[in-house]
């Protein structure tokens, strides 16, 4: 007989504090808690991870030194346990041939398609394939896109050739090319730019006819600074250094491939059709539109290709994702539709008794389409699976079987069971979960007066209609709208059309030795701190110097190759994990060793290390709410909303002059208790004269804002119109206003 529950006893992974609890199988569990307090590291590094661990171990060791590796957890026995499916929010990066269709699968069964019916018939499915050289346009080898001179970029008008006019490296004054142009008596070197004429501007850009047509002719030779600049940046396949990488990235942009027009595809592939469309046609339309469109391939050699595709498109809708297209690029996702992405191909397993874990699977959605994701869930426990849930949206724990609290608080002061039961139980109980769902922020009904305006003209990125768009500024601005509304799209106009600093989900650090400690700058006077108690040099306090443990390397811990089993990593026997040597070790400052400031959370740090420029330098992260960060815990465990609060954190530190700030949902991975926390920083950078705008489905972030910027009113092509702009508290007559009324 099956077990009915995953037994753990004794968890203290990370700060969990030996945690002994049972999880019902066959059941939609929905883990809560405050940000920090431990649930991600019961669910993700305990449960998940010893279930990969095992799975991965009944593979030969050849097959798993190439699956993932899995962490074991610090645990005393986990039992009950099934292979395991993690979703999270990690986005699909990929590269630029990776786009929604292929990494589910939709665009093969698309190929195949066409390779069977299509008309006129061209090869095989490959031919069909951006990615196959069969298939792949020449000119753009598959891309879609192609590199060309941002000739914009090149010249300052208001500057003369001798002052620096062409930007390009090499060709100002005293460069390498400068003497090509200014040498030759056909362009005037000390006139401004702007004062010249268009022919003159043109020979000295392109050469050739231009060229030709000047009174004063430049030699036979003369190569335009376009010519140029392309024969050397653009025209070599020799590997490019730093250097060129850098002028390409400011002198270059991409365009769409002349030759195939994006479809990415050769001059013959681009010609077969199915029903009169080709396959790039079909590659653009939305995924609802184009689901009505295959409906009509009555073919019946086809039918279990069309059956399939149809299903997987379906499935893409019932997620909320019928606003994309298959040749969207997946670098181009958020990380809530990468998450709704990986789970299109589990909607069709026919796997049973799996355990299925979720992060944050709300994140993303508006509160209107919250229902699609929910039925999802409860449609995977109800084929017989095990559904585990992070989450912090009152919707999904409503639908929970069962709910475990982890908290109370974070970091150290959290790490334990504080409720286990039904939704309405929680409701009744007092833990920080019920107590902020009994919380409801207020409607601002008094919104800051705004300075000015920044205007954003003629927007058409993705599904925007022409707009031109006021945002207010010196006050808190909220995007809203249903997923694919065009909020994102418009936010990434208005950054395009004026500085902006943007502060988004994406990693702070891919570097595993970037800590808090590192990230704050306060490395150096930690190390300062020490010589001045010790009177030892600074080098010594420092874990890739002089002082570091001779054994280890600074490392804490060695690691022993063991060729195609798993490398093997074990805590350094001279240093125990502390990474310098014993005498360094002997030095402490208020009772701290070197080794004891890295075990201390940021709201430990600010009380006991007796620096003031320390103390200030993590007082931002203290202030959006980070302090149960351990200084040196990599910044590479962090969230996608915890990196987001380290990014606030810095510009705390660093704001001065007035400036536009974008935000991406910055309420990703916030407990409802923290979502004030949140606020009250964004208020502190508009009362120092900032404009905020901020990309948000959260309805407590919405009633809080000074002007609502409403998109919709659908996703895709239904969306992109500005339903409403004004004051929250006159927003009326759309589904952000149906979600606030009914919220």
């Amino acid at each position: 007989m099956s077990q009915r529950t995953i037994r753990i006893r004794g968890a203290r992974t990370n700060n969990l504090k030996s945690v002994d609890v049972d999880v019902p199988r066959g059941r939609l569990v929905v883990f809560v808690g405050v940000s920090g307090s431990g649930k991600s590291s019961l669910v993700f590094d305990t449960i998940a991870a010893e279930a990969g661990h095992q799975l991965t171990e009944t593979f030969p060791p050849f097959a798993r030194n190439r699956l993932p590796k899995w962490t074991r957890p610090d645990v005393d026995e986990i039992g009950g346990l099934s292979p395991v499916v993690v979703i999270d929010q990690r986005r699909l990066g990929g590269n630029a041939r990776s786009t929604v269709g292929t990494v589910t699968d939709a665009w093969t069964y698309l190929r195949l398609l066409f390779s069977r019916v299509g008309s006129p018939h061209v090869g095989a499915s490959n031919h069909f394939s951006f990615n196959d050289p069969a298939g792949m346009c020449p000119t753009c080898s598959g891309l879609g896109e192609v590199v060309v001179s941002a000739v914009d970029r090149f010249l300052d008008l208001d500057r003369s050739l001798a002052q620096g006019a062409i930007l390009l490296p090499g060709f100002g004054n005293g460069g390498y090319w400068y003497s090509q142009y200014a040498d030759i008596g056909s362009f005037d070197a000390d006139t401004p730019l702007r004062d010249w004429s268009e022919a003159q501007r043109a020979a000295l850009l392109y050469g050739g006819e231009h060229a030709a047509r000047l009174g004063t002719r430049p030699p036979r030779d003369y190569e335009g600074v376009v010519q140029r600049f392309e024969r050397i940046y653009l025209h070599t396949s020799d590997d490019l250094s730093d250097r060129k990488q850098e002028t390409l990235a400011r002198f270059t942009r991409s365009a769409v491939c002349a030759d195939c027009g994006g479809d990415r595809l050769n001059e013959a592939s681009r010609s077969a059709t199915v029903l009169g469309h080709t396959i790039g046609q079909l590659g653009r339309m939305e995924v609802t539109e184009l689901t009505e469109v295959l409906r009509g391939v009555s073919d019946p050699a086809v039918a279990p290709v069309v059956s399939a595709l149809v299903d997987r498109l379906r499935a893409m809708t019932t997620i909320g994702l019928g606003y994309l297209h298959l040749g969207r690029a997946t670098t181009s996702l958020s990380g809530g539709e990468s998450q709704r992405i990986k789970t299109v191909k589990h909607l069709g397993s026919s796997l049973v008794e799996m355990l299925y874990v979720f992060d944050e699977p709300t994140v993303g959605l508006h509160p209107r389409d919250v229902a699609a994701m929910t039925a999802l869930l409860r449609q995977l426990r109800d084929k017989g699976n095990t559904v585990l849930v992070v989450e912090h949206d009152s919707a999904v724990m409503a639908i929970a079987d069962q709910i475990i609290e982890i908290g109370p608080d974070a970091g150290t002061d959290g790490g334990t069971l504080v409720f286990q039961g039904t939704f309405d139980q929680l409701r009744a109980a007092r833990t920080p979960t019920s107590t902020a769902l009994a919380a409801q922020a207020p409607v601002v009904t008094a919104p800051r007066t705004a300075t000015g305006r920044i205007t954003v003209a003629d927007a058409t990125r993705n599904n925007l209609r022409n707009l031109t768009v006021d945002f207010p500024t010196a006050v808190f601005t909220v995007l809203t709208g249903v997923a694919g509304s065009g909020k994102s799209s418009l936010a990434a106009e208005l950054v395009a059309q004026h500085d902006a600093v943007v502060i988004d989900q994406r990693p702070v650090s891919a570097n595993r030795r970037s800590t808090p400690i590192t990230y704050t700058g306060i490395a150096a006077p930690v190390r300062r701190l020490f010589a001045r108690h010790s009177g030892l040099p600074a080098g010594m306090f420092s874990a890739n110097s002089a002082g570091a443990c001779p054994d280890c390397e600074g490392l804490g811990v060695r690691h022993t190759d063991l060729a195609f089993l798993d490398g093997q990593e074990t805590v350094c026997q001279t240093c125990r994990g502390q990474r310098f040597t014993s005498e360094v070790l002997r030095h402490r400052v208020n009772g701290l060793s070197i080794a004891d400031i890295d075990a201390l959370t940021v709201s430990d740090a600010i009380q006991r290390v007796p620096d003031q420029a320390i103390r200030e330098a993590l007082w931002h992260l203290e202030q959006v709410g980070l302090g149960y960060l351990r200084l040196g815990q990599p910044l590479t465990t962090l969230s996608g909303g915890e990196c987001q609060r380290v990014k606030i954190a810095r510009e705390l530190r660093d704001a001065a002059e007035p400036s536009l700030y974008v935000l991406d949902e910055p309420t990703t991975g916030l407990h409802l208790r923290d979502i004030g926390t949140l606020l009250r920083i964004l208020d502190q950078l508009v009362d120092r004269g900032h404009t905020v705008v901020v990309i948000e489905h959260h309805l407590g972030v919405i009633r809080h804002a000074d002007w609502i910027i409403d998109l919709g009113p659908g996703p895709g092509r239904h969306g992109g119109r500005i339903l409403y702009e004004g004051p929250v508290a006159q927003l009326a007559g759309t589904p952000t206003a149906d979600a606030l009324r009914a919220g």
